[in-house]
């Protein structure tokens, strides 16, 4: 090769390592921790940056690292790549300052919807272990820390270590795709009356009858009913229908409202007999409002507040005192300190609290029910007194005060499997959610309060808090229940709502009138289990939320300040067609007929021969189609279609050759009552 031939292959080649450089050398790494972490959405507090959730040194089984995001499951953080990265890598665990808990959760990578990678569960002491994905092309990135089956109290998640390889000098964006703007959809109630309680309702033989005929419209408003059986009477100011009931049977009663603007008519179907709660418990609970920090004052408020705003014109009934109203094993605030029981056994309520009976009168008094709560176990989830080896004193107490529900919450139980000595039960000093996954095991002290409860004169309805171990819907109402939690702690975060959503359809079948299956509590509002804050949940998710909640056939117990409520949240506790769909006499759950990419169409049967159908987006797009697959859900023939946030008819369609235009928001739903015509 002569010398102008060198020369052209070194200009070639000082070419080629030019371009490669153009490719190579400017590649940019991207740590996790300089992005925006505020976006990130998480169970409890606030996301933290190269420290852990308690703001110490991140520390993963004995290991420190400097440079990490932390974070409390349930937890999504989203990020724009946009294609311009080529991989992700980072090391992640529990963190160490969460030791002698219970402590666990599961790491999970989503590239544009679909699952990248995920550590499977993992617990503190666990080595960290390392993720490594491709990103190349795509434009869509989520962190998620899942819940670990464990109440995901002391679920402190460290990803450290952690960052992008990118293509270029380059930026990435974390972001929230969903709308933030609230918006009201419910139309305001009529001056006129319209009746809203529930249309069936059962009670047993000899026990307190109380039933509010629910309505909006005007006021003064004048209350009757007709075919009333012996025993019951109703007050014509507030339609509260109170008395006794001897003899078992099903009795068709007519109520009637009139207002100076019109009249309302609604049929009810007492069933005195053996079953209670014939359609789902709508209430409050102070536990995500208030936590520990309960007290009879805020109870009454509550119970204040629930007939001031209007709720209880639209069914909402009852008001629960969560844990902390029991003294505590070892606080140091003195209004929790002081005895247990009484020589007799029978509990003592804390200083907060004192004249239980005063308190459930005052509820009463108000046209509103009262719930309580209590562990199986020694110790409550909060330290706080339990029913153990007392489970009958406390049945009767509960009956004795005039208390109507009781939450029944598994949590110290588990140390009574492990050998808790029989003779002082309050020696042991920790909670544990081990050991319901023994069926004879989870059923036994359920089985225990609930033969104690039916005992009692009165009736109570019976929830049983255990999270859904050893498949609880098969067998909780054996043992006298009539709701059971299906799933760990609910908490306010898109994350955490959807989790649980995805996984009610295995427990449908077995929801009836008396037996509902509960995915927690409702997280709109001011919630913050003692620490009150605005939901985390954007306000699409919260319609979702709600739906879903109705299609579920779930309880509706709300979580929030009731004292805070806005127009938006009272929007969406007040749309009478919408709950209506919860209360619906059938008593069937929706499950998810057919699915359309990250769309999922939710179908419940309806008493009437109707369908609710719920249109529900869990991706990061606007779902946009015209809907024509009706026999894929199970809808036939000719129907009137009415939205019900809208509370609008807003076409009838012809299964064969009709089209749904449907459009429903990232995170948001679509709600409809598909109604028969006939042809």
């Amino acid at each position: 090769m002569g010398r102008i031939g060198k020369l052209m292959m070194v200009a070639i080649l000082m070419i080629a390592l030019s371009m490669a450089g153009t490719n190579t050398f400017s590649a940019q790494t991207v740590w996790l921790d300089e992005l925006d972490l505020s976006a990130a959405t998480q169970g409890w507090g606030v996301p933290m940056k190269n420290r852990s959730i308690d703001n110490k040194t991140l520390t993963i089984a004995g290991k420190t690292f400097e440079r990490g995001f932390a974070t409390h499951s349930v937890s999504s953080l989203l990020i724009l790549l946009e294609g311009k990265a080529v991989s992700f890598s980072a090391k992640v665990g529990i963190d160490d300052e969460v030791k002698g808990h219970d402590a666990a959760a599961e790491f999970e990578l989503y590239g544009d919807g679909k699952k990248l990678w995920s550590s499977g569960l993992m617990r503190v002491g666990d080595t960290a272990r390392v993720c490594s994905v491709n990103l190349t092309g795509i434009k869509k990135f989520e962190l998620v820390v899942a819940d670990g089956g464990n109440g995901n109290y002391y679920d402190h998640a460290d990803w450290v270590d952690a960052r992008f390889e990118a293509k270029g000098v380059t930026t990435f964006k974390t972001y929230n795709p969903v709308a933030s703007e609230p918006y009201i959809l419910t139309p305001k109630p009529s001056d006129k009356p319209r009746i809203n309680s529930a249309k069936v309702f059962g009670v047993r033989p000899g026990s307190p009858f109380q039933y509010l005929v629910a309505a909006t419209g005007d006021r003064p408003m004048v209350f009757s009913a007709k075919g009333l059986p012996e025993g019951l009477k109703i007050d014509q100011n507030t339609g509260l229908i109170t008395g006794v009931l001897s003899n078992a049977g099903t009795y068709m009663v007519t109520l009637e409202a009139k207002n100076a603007k019109g009249r309302a008519e609604k049929q009810l179907r007492i069933e005195c007999g053996n079953r209670i709660a014939l359609t789902p418990p709508m209430g409050w609970n102070s536990w995500n409002c208030f936590a520990h920090e309960v007290s009879a004052e805020k109870v009454k408020k509550a119970a204040e507040a629930m007939v001031k705003s209007g709720l209880i014109n639209h069914g909402w009934t009852y008001i629960n005192i969560d844990d902390f109203w029991e003294n505590h094993r070892d606080s140091k605030d003195p209004s929790l300190q002081g005895k247990f029981r009484d020589d007799a056994g029978y509990i003592v309520t804390n200083s907060r609290f004192g004249d239980m009976k005063a308190l459930a009168d005052y509820v009463h008094s108000l046209g509103l029910k009262i719930g309580l709560y209590s562990s199986p176990g020694p110790w409550t989830c909060g330290g706080c007194a339990g029913s153990y080896g007392f489970e009958k004193q406390d049945a009767e107490s509960y009956a004795k005060w005039g208390f109507d529900y009781l939450k029944y919450d598994w949590c110290s139980y588990g140390n009574v499997i492990n050998g808790l000595p029989d003779n002082d039960p309050y020696k042991v000093s920790s909670l544990s959610y081990n050991g319901g996954g023994e069926l004879a095991t989870a059923i036994k002290p359920f089985k225990l309060m609930g033969e104690y409860i039916r005992q009692q004169p009165r009736d109570i309805v019976y929830s049983l808090c255990q999270y859904g171990m050893s498949d609880v819907w098969k067998w909780g109402d054996s043992v006298g229940g009539n709701c059971w939690r299906t799933t760990n702690d609910i908490t306010d975060t898109w994350v955490s709502v959807k989790s649980i959503a995805l996984d009610q359809d295995k427990s449908a079948a077995y929801a009836k009138p008396g037996n509902w299956n509960d995915p927690d509590m409702l997280v709109v509002g001011h919630v913050g289990w003692g620490n009150p804050h605005p939901s985390k949940l954007k306000p699409d998710e919260q319609y979702l939320h709600i739906s879903l909640w109705s299609l579920f056939s779930a309880p509706l117990l709300i979580g929030c300040d009731m004292e805070k409520l806005d127009d938006f949240t009272l929007n969406l506790l007040t749309n009478d067609e919408v709950i209506e769909i919860n209360q619906d006499p059938l008593g069937k759950q929706a499950t998810c007929k057919q699915t359309i990419g990250e769309l999922r169409i939710y179908v419940k049967e309806l008493e009437d021969g109707s369908f609710a159908v719920g249109f529900c987006n869990f991706g990061l797009d606007i779902a946009e189609l015209s809907y024509k697959d009706f026999s894929k859900i199970g809808v036939n023939g000719k129907f009137k279609v009415r939205d019900l946030w809208r509370q609008k008819d807003i076409s009838t369609i012809d299964s064969q050759t009709g089209q749904l235009p449907v459009k429903v928001p990232v995170h948001g739903a679509l709600l409809y009552k598909f109604t028969p015509q006939k042809r």
